[in-house]
Order: C-alpha cells, then sequence, then structure tokens
C-alpha cells in the first residue's frame, strides 16, 4: 500500500473530514464493516465494464472491487491503517479537492461515504471531474429510515442519523447528467455493519465496537 500526500486541507489530527473522528472510534472498524453481497453485486453491475477505478471516502476498503485497477481515496490515517496489505494505493485527499486531472478514471466509487463530506456538491462535481464514466453512490435514503425498527424504541437516534444523509435529491442534483437510482433492500442476515443492517441480528447492538463502526 503506498500513501501520498495531497494539498487538500482537512482538519484534526486524524484527518476525517466528517462529523466522526475515526481517530478516535475507527479502532476495529474494519471488523464489523464487512462488504455485504448483495451491494456488492449492486456495485460491480453498475460499474459497466470499467477498468480503471477512484474510490472517494474509501474507508478500509469494504465495497473496493478487486478485479479493477484502483486508486483509493481516504482522509482519515486511521481508515488507511487498517486496510489489508496488498490493497489499491490510497491518497490522503478529501472528495471536494481530488488531486487528479480531469477524466483520469474509467468509473468512480463513493460507499457509505457522501454524509461524510462537508460539501456534498463540491465533492459530487469533483468526482464527476475525474471521472470518464459511471460514478456509482452506495448510500442511505434519510426518509426511508423510520422504518428502521430502532425507531420503535429510540426515534431520536434515527432522526439524528436521518439528519446526516442528504437526500436522494440533493446527490442527484449534485451529480448532474443521467442519474438511475436503484433502491436496495437490506438483506436479512446483512454483514455489514451499519445500524440498520442489525435488524436481523439486533443482539450485536450491545457490541460496543458495532455501535462505534456505524
Amino acid at each position: 500500500m503506498t500513501e501520498k500526500r495531497s494539498a487538500a486541507d482537512h482538519e484534526g489530527g486524524d484527518g476525517s473530514a466528517g462529523d466522526a473522528d475515526y481517530g478516535s472510534i475507527g479502532s476495529g472498524y474494519s471488523r464489523y464493516r464487512q462488504p455485504e453481497p448483495v451491494f456488492v453485486d449492486a456495485i460491480h453491475a453498475a460499474l459497466n465494464g470499467a477498468q480503471t477505478l477512484v474510490n472517494v471516502g474509501a474507508g478500509a476498503g469494504s465495497y473496493e472491487p478487486d478485479h479493477l485497477t484502483v486508486t483509493a481515496v481516504e482522509p482519515s490515517a486511521a481508515m488507511r491503517a487498517q486496510r489489508p496489505v496488498g490493497a489499491a494505493q490510497v491518497v490522503d485527499a478529501v472528495a471536494e479537492d481530488l488531486p487528479f486531472s480531469d477524466r483520469t478514471f474509467d468509473a468512480a466509487l463513493a460507499s457509505f461515504t457522501v454524509h461524510q463530506w462537508r460539501d456534498l456538491h463540491g465533492g459530487l462535481r469533483e468526482v464527476r471531474r475525474v471521472t470518464r464514466g459511471p460514478v456509482v453512490i452506495l448510500t442511505c435514503d434519510p426518509a426511508a429510515l423510520e422504518r428502521s425498527w430502532i425507531n420503535d424504541y429510540a426515534p431520536e437516534v434515527i432522526a439524528t442519523e436521518a439528519s446526516r444523509y442528504p437526500t436522494i435529491t440533493d446527490v442527484r442534483s449534485g451529480l448532474g447528467g443521467t442519474v438511475k437510482v436503484e433502491h436496495l433492500p437490506i438483506p436479512l442476515a446483512c454483514v455489514d455493519g451499519f445500524s440498520e443492517a442489525y435488524y436481523g441480528r439486533p443482539e450485536a447492538l450491545l457490541d460496543p465496537g458495532a455501535r462505534r463502526a456505524n
């Protein structure tokens, strides 16, 4: 794994770009945030024959395709440190200031990250700028979060979570051009570790590490 540092200005000792300080909460993150196969299949289908990919907000790389030439972008030192040996080259930068030339990559991926960007539209414009083909965004629809079982017990948790995610309308307008929205139901046995994924195994939320990784 090779790390490069860009001129992007991101705050904090860890470099985390959003409202979560992964330097404090990111320990063991990769243990809980495993790629859900249903989502992986949908991502691969949407990439539509790309050969080169920029993975923006890549984290520990859980949804990073291993059959493409990937350049990962991740501002958090804690997340970069958890990337496995042999993972793609990772660049220390933020979505809003990508250190690449126009149309460098065949495709782009941003999985569970757009809610952490300080400037959603600025980040999406940058991703479009450096990409020749499809831009694949995996995110949560805040309007659907109230259907979570947690809402029956702790509605304030869901309200807080929903307030962090951009609306699908905002993502569409930020991307511009032709945008296709595909709804991906969360499997009962979902192996990823975001809070809504635990409805088939709610006891997992008793694990402090699982709660931190959300």
